[in-house]
C-alpha cells in the first residue's frame, strides 16, 4: 500500500531543532505556521467584543530555500496578511512568490483565499494549485473558481489518494483521505516528506474513530510516522457551543484525543501540534488552564508564527 510504504521507516523525533535566531540560516526546508484558527478566524462575525488572543485561520507554508520556492497549504480568507508575514520572513524572489498551494478541502478558511489571486486582486499568472479530483472539479465548474482556471490565474493539478506527489528530487507531498462533511470535495491532510523530517498537516477530521474504522492506519501510527503532527483542534471539548448541537459539526475534542494518545512515550506526544481553533476553545488562549495542560501531558498547540525545520 502506498501510504503505508511512505509513512514507515524511523522517523527524527519532534525533539529536532525548532530553529531561533541562530539556526534558521542553516535550515533548507522550514514550516511555517501562519494561522490556527478555525476557518472564520477570531474574532469570529457577529462576536467583535471578543477580546481574546486573535486568530487568524489555518494555514501553513513551506520555504524550500534549496530550491528558492515556497509552498501554502491551504488559501486562507487571510492570505495577504499570512503572505505579508512569509515576506517579512522570507522575501519572494519575484512577484507573489507563491510556487504552489495545497488544498485540504472546500470549506471556506481553506481555499477562499484564492479568490485574491485573481483579476481584482493580485491578477496572478498560472499559480500552481494542488487538489484532489472533485475539489478540482469544483474549482472547474463553480465561479467566481471557474475564472481563476479559464483566466490563468491559477493551474490546477490533480493529485491522487495515496499518491506521492513530487516537487524536488527529494521532497514532496503525500494525501491522506479523512472522513469531513465533503458537500463539495472530498477531505485529505498532507504528509510533507523530505529525507530528513515528515509533517503531518490535518486540520479537518469528523473523528478519529471514523477514520480507524475506513483506514488501515490509526492516529498513532500517523503520529508515528512524522515527526510533526500538526492535527484538528477545533474544541477542547463538548458543551463549548452553548446550546448548540455540536454533532452537527463533528470534529475530535482535544481534550479526548489527549487520553486517546496519553500511553504514548514522550517523545511520541511530543510530536502533536493542535491547530484549528474554534473562537470558543480555551486553547486560544497560551496562558489558559487548558493550555498549559496540554503542554504538561507533553503535548502542544501551534502558534502563528511557530516555525520548524525539516531539513538542515
Amino acid at each position: 500500500m502506498v501510504m503505508a510504504l511512505a509513512l514507515s521507516g524511523p522517523t527524527h523525533g519532534a525533539a529536532a531543532e525548532e530553529p531561533g535566531a541562530s539556526g534558521q540560516a542553516a535550515c533548507l526546508r522550514e514550516l511555517v505556521v501562519l494561522g490556527t484558527g478555525q476557518d472564520a478566524g477570531a474574532p469570529q462575525i457577529g462576536h467583535a467584543n471578543d477580546a481574546g488572543e486573535p486568530l487568524l485561520p489555518t494555514s501553513l507554508a513551506l520555504v524550500d530555500r534549496e530550491a528558492g520556492a515556497r509552498y501554502l497549504f491551504d488559501a486562507t480568507p487571510a492570505i495577504t496578511r499570512q503572505l505579508a508575514a512569509l515576506d517579512s520572513l522570507e522575501p519572494p524572489a519575484q512577484g507573489l512568490g507563491i510556487d504552489g498551494i495545497f488544498l485540504t478541502h472546500a470549506h471556506i478558511g481553506h481555499y477562499f483565499g484564492l479568490a485574491w489571486l485573481g483579476t481584482e486582486a493580485a491578477g496572478a499568472r498560472g499559480v500552481p494549485v494542488f487538489a484532489m479530483p472533485r475539489m478540482a472539479g469544483f474549482l472547474r465548474a463553480n465561479g467566481p473558481w471557474s475564472q481563476l482556471v479559464d483566466n490563468g490565474n491559477i493551474t490546477l493539478v490533480e493529485m491522487a489518494e495515496g499518491a506521492f506527489t513530487v516537487l524536488t528530487d527529494d521532497f514532496g507531498v503525500l494525501p491522506i483521505r479523512v472522513p469531513h462533511r465533503d458537500e463539495f470535495s472530498e477531505t485529505v491532510g498532507f504528509v510533507i516528506m523530505t529525507p530528513d523530517l515528515r509533517a503531518l498537516y490535518l486540520p479537518d477530521i469528523d473523528s478519529w474513530e471514523t477514520f480507524e474504522a475506513q483506514s488501515p492506519t490509526s492516529l498513532q501510527q500517523l503520529v508515528a510516522g512524522v515527526d510533526y503532527a500538526f492535527i484538528d483542534a477545533t474544541f477542547w471539548d463538548d458543551g463549548e457551543l452553548g446550546e448548540r448541537d455540536m454533532s452537527a459539526v463533528p470534529h475530535p475534542r482535544a481534550k479526548a484525543v489527549m487520553e486517546r494518545l496519553s500511553s504514548l512515550p514522550d517523545a511520541e506526544r511530543a510530536k502533536v501540534r493542535f491547530i484549528h481553533m474554534n473562537h470558543t476553545n480555551p486553547l486560544r488562549d497560551p496562558a489558559s488552564a487548558q493550555s498549559r495542560a496540554v503542554d504538561a501531558a507533553g503535548f502542544a498547540v501551534a502558534r502563528r508564527g511557530m516555525r520548524v525545520c525539516l531539513s538542515s
